[in-house]
C-alpha cells in the first residue's frame, strides 16, 4: 500500500508541472522525432517514416495521408495549408494548397438557385482538390523518402483498417444525406438495408477504389524513376496523373455526373503555391501565420492589439483577463470578416494596414472595460499603408450598427432577404447544437519535428462525411466554397469567382525565438480554431504553462462573428451579439462579473480544442509535446 500511495504521488507530481494546473494526459517527450496527429492510427504511420530514417516532411506527409484516407474530419478531395521551418535555409514557408473555385461557380449560379451562401454539402459545395497536390509538392521540394514509402500505411488502410467508432458512429448519423450520392453510398453504408447501415466500430472498413486511385499514384512515380527521373520529378510525375490523367478523368466524370462543376482544365490550371508567411512579434516571439486567404492575421491582429495590455497581472481566465480577450478576437474577426480574401484577387486587402502595430493600438484604445462592445465593426487599416479605403461608404453604413438601439441600420447592410427580421436574428440566432456545430466544425491537425530541425504545422481539410465522392476514384469532394460569400456587403474580398481561393479558417501556426524554433501549434474547429490556437500561445508565454498544460486549458469562445462554414442562409451565419462560450469550471465570481458587463454566457466542457503542439526545448535540445484531452487526438516521440 505505501509503495502504491508513492507511485500515485509520482503520477500527481508527472502530470501537475510549474503551473499547478493538472493535465488528464501526460506530456509527451523526445530528442529525436516526434509525430502528432489526429488519430492514433495516423500517429503511427508518422512514426513508421521516422523509425525508416525519414524526415520530419516526410512523417508529415505520412500522417495526412493517413487522415485522409481514414476520413478523420477529410478526404483526399480536400485541402491543405502548411508551415514549414527550413533549418537550411532558416526560413519559415508557407504552403497554400487550396483549390479555387470552379469554372460556372458564379454569383449568379448559386443566387438562381435562391442561396445566400454557396452550398454547404454535395458536389456544388466543391474547390478543386489541394491535398494531393500539395503533398506531393512538400514531399518532393523537402521530404527525403518516395512518395511510395510514404504512401505506404496509407495504402495497407485502403485495404482495411479497423475503423473507429467516432468516423463509424458519423457515417450513420449521415447515413440519408450520403444516400443522395450512389459513389458515397457504396463506400461508406457496407450493411445498407440494416438498422445500422455504416460500418461498426472496429469493423475492417475497406476502400477498394481509394486504393486503385493510390496505387496509381505510386505507379506513375516509380515508373518515372525507371525513365531515369529524380527522386522530386517522380513525385511530381504522380502529381501530373492525378490533375491531368486519367484520375483527373474519371474524378471530372463522377462529379460531372452528380452534378458538379469541376472540369479537366480547372484540375490541370490549378498549382499549390509557395508563400511568404505573416508574422508579427509578441514579448519576443515571432509569430508566424498564412496569407490573409485564411483567418490565421486574425491571430497577428490580437497580438498587437493585446501587446498594450498587461494580461498577465489580469490572472488566467479571470474576468477582466476574459472581457479584454473576447473584446480582441471581436474586433480582429470583425476585420477578418470585412476584409481577408484572395490576395491574387482585385481589389487586394489592405494586409499591411491591418497588421500595423499603430493600427492596433488605435483598436486597443476603443476596447471599454465594464461592457461588451455590441456590434464590433471593422476598423479603416489604409490610413495604415497610406491608401484610401475604397469602401468608406460601405463602413460608414456599418457604423450605423454601433447603437444598439438603432438595429434598423442592419436593413441596409446585409441581402435583401427578409430584412425587417435581421435585427432580431442577429441577437436571437437558436441557441442550438447546430449552430454550435457549424462554429466548431472539425477536420485535423498535423505536427512533426526532428533532430535536424525541420519543424512543420499542417491544417488540411475537405471532404468530411457526409461528403460526396468523384466516381470510381474513392475521392471526397472538398466542401469548401461554402466559404465564400456572395453579396460584397458582407465581404468585399471574398466574393465567389472562377479560379478563386476562399477565406477559409485553416490556420496552423510556427513560433521563432531567437531565430531558431519555438512552437509548432494547429488545430480543428472552424471559426474557432485561431480563438483556441490564442489563448494557447498565451497560456505558454503569459502563463508559463507547458504545452500539454495550454492544450488543455480551459478557453473561451467567441460567437460574435460571421461563420465561416454552415448553411445557405443568412439566419445560419449572422453574427451573435454579447454570446460566449466559457467553460463548465467558470467560477461564479467571473460569471457574475461578466453578466454584469452585459454578456451572454453559455457553458460546455469541451472549451479548448483539440490543440496539438510541439514545444522546442531551447535549452535542452528536446522536443516537447502536447495533445489535447479532447477528441481522439494522439502523438508519438522518441
Amino acid at each position: 500500500m505505501k509503495y502504491f500511495f508513492l507511485y500515485l504521488c509520482t503520477l500527481l507530481l508527472f502530470f501537475m508541472p510549474s503551473f499547478g494546473q493538472q493535465t488528464q494526459k501526460p506530456p509527451l517527450y523526445g530528442k529525436n522525432w516526434m509525430a502528432i496527429t489526429g488519430k492514433p492510427l495516423a500517429a503511427t504511420a508518422g512514426a513508421m517514416i521516422f523509425q525508416q530514417g525519414g524526415n520530419a516532411i516526410d512523417a508529415a506527409c505520412a500522417m495526412l495521408a493517413a487522415t485522409c484516407t481514414m476520413w478523420d474530419v477529410l478526404s483526399w478531395g480536400g485541402e491543405t495549408q502548411a508551415l514549414i521551418y527550413n533549418p537550411r535555409s532558416k526560413k519559415v514557408i508557407a504552403i497554400n494548397a487550396l483549390g479555387v473555385a470552379p469554372t460556372g461557380a458564379t454569383v449568379d449560379f448559386f443566387k438562381a438557385k435562391g442561396y445566400d451562401f454557396p452550398p454547404e454539402y454535395g458536389p456544388l459545395a466543391a474547390v478543386t482538390p489541394g491535398t494531393p497536390g500539395g503533398l506531393c509538392y512538400i514531399l518532393a521540394r523537402y521530404g527525403t523518402l518516395s512518395l511510395k514509402e510514404v504512401l505506404a500505411p496509407s495504402i495497407e488502410m485502403a485495404t482495411g483498417y479497423p475503423i473507429d467508432a467516432q468516423t463509424a458512429n458519423s457515417i450513420e448519423r449521415n447515413k440519408e444525406k450520403i444516400k443522395e450520392w450512389p459513389y458515397s453510398k457504396a463506400v461508406f453504408l457496407p450493411h445498407l438495408g440494416n438498422e445500422r447501415e455504416a460500418p461498426i466500430a472496429g469493423e475492417i472498413f475497406r476502400q477498394p477504389q481509394l486504393l486503385v486511385t493510390l496505387n496509381k499514384l505510386v505507379e506513375a512515380e516509380q515508373q518515372a524513376l525507371k525513365e531515369g527521373k529524380s527522386r522530386a520529378d517522380a513525385i511530381m510525375a504522380a502529381y501530373d496523373r492525378f490533375y491531368k490523367g486519367d484520375i483527373a478523368d474519371e474524378f471530372v466524370r463522377g462529379s460531372s455526373e452528380q452534378g458538379g462543376l469541376i472540369t479537366k482544365a480547372d484540375l490541370a490550371n490549378w498549382k499549390p503555391l509557395e508563400e511568404e508567411p505573416l508574422h508579427v512579434n509578441y514579448r519576443n516571439v515571432e509569430v508566424y501565420k498564412l496569407q490573409e486567404w485564411t483567418q490565421g492575421p486574425a491571430l497577428l491582429q490580437s497580438l498587437n492589439i493585446l501587446e498594450n495590455f498587461d494580461l498577465k497581472s489580469m490572472g488566467y481566465n479571470s474576468a477582466q483577463y476574459i472581457h479584454t480577450l473576447y473584446q480582441t478576437m471581436n474586433l480582429a474577426f470583425a476585420d477578418r470578416d470585412f476584409y481577408y480574401g484572395d490576395p491574387s484577387f482585385k481589389p487586394h486587402p489592405p494586409i499591411r494596414g491591418l497588421l500595423d502595430k499603430s493600427y492596433a493600438k488605435v483598436r486597443a484604445s476603443i476596447i471599454p472595460k465594464d461592457k461588451n462592445i455590441a456590434l464590433a465593426l471593422p476598423g479603416d487599416p489604409f490610413p495604415f499603408q497610406n491608401e484610401h479605403n475604397p469602401f468608406g461608404d460601405l463602413l460608414k453604413k456599418r457604423s450605423l450598427l454601433l447603437d444598439t438601439n438603432k438595429n434598423e441600420g442592419l436593413k441596409d447592410f446585409v441581402p435583401k432577404h427578409d430584412a425587417s427580421n435581421h435585427a432580431q436574428l442577429y441577437d436571437k440566432v437558436t441557441e442550438d447544437s447546430l449552430y454550435h456545430d457549424r462554429l466548431w466544425r472539425g477536420t485535423t491537425s498535423v505536427v512533426a519535428a526532428d533532430k535536424e530541425g525541420w519543424l512543420i504545422a499542417i491544417t488540411p481539410s475537405g471532404g468530411w462525411v457526409p461528403a460526396c465522392i468523384a466516381g470510381n476514384t474513392g475521392v471526397g469532394m472538398s466542401q469548401r466554397l461554402q466559404s465564400f460569400v456572395l453579396d460584397s456587403t458582407i465581404n468585399p474580398y471574398n466574393v465567389i469567382q472562377p479560379g478563386k481561393r476562399p477565406r477559409v479558417t485553416l490556420t496552423p501556426s510556427l513560433a521563432l525565438k531567437n531565430d531558431k524554433p519555438l512552437l509548432a501549434f494547429a488545430v480543428q474547429g472552424g471559426d474557432t480554431q485561431d480563438q483556441n490556437l490564442l489563448q494557447f500561445f498565451l497560456n505558454t508565454v503569459e502563463f508559463g504553462m507547458t504545452v500539454q498544460q495550454a492544450t488543455e486549458a480551459a478557453n473561451i469562445n467567441s460567437n460574435q462573428l460571421w461563420l465561416s462554414l454552415g448553411g445557405t442562409q443568412m439566419k445560419d451565419r449572422i453574427p451573435k451579439s454579447g454570446s460566449i462560450l466559457l467553460n463548465s469550471n467558470t467560477n461564479e465570481e467571473v460569471r457574475t462579473t461578466l453578466k454584469q458587463m452585459g454578456y451572454n454566457m453559455t457553458f460546455g466542457e469541451r472549451t479548448s480544442g483539440p490543440i496539438n503542439a510541439i514545444f522546442v526545448d531551447q535549452e535542452h535540445g528536446t522536443f516537447w509535446g502536447g495533445s489535447s484531452n479532447h477528441g481522439e487526438d494522439y502523438g508519438i516521440g522518441w
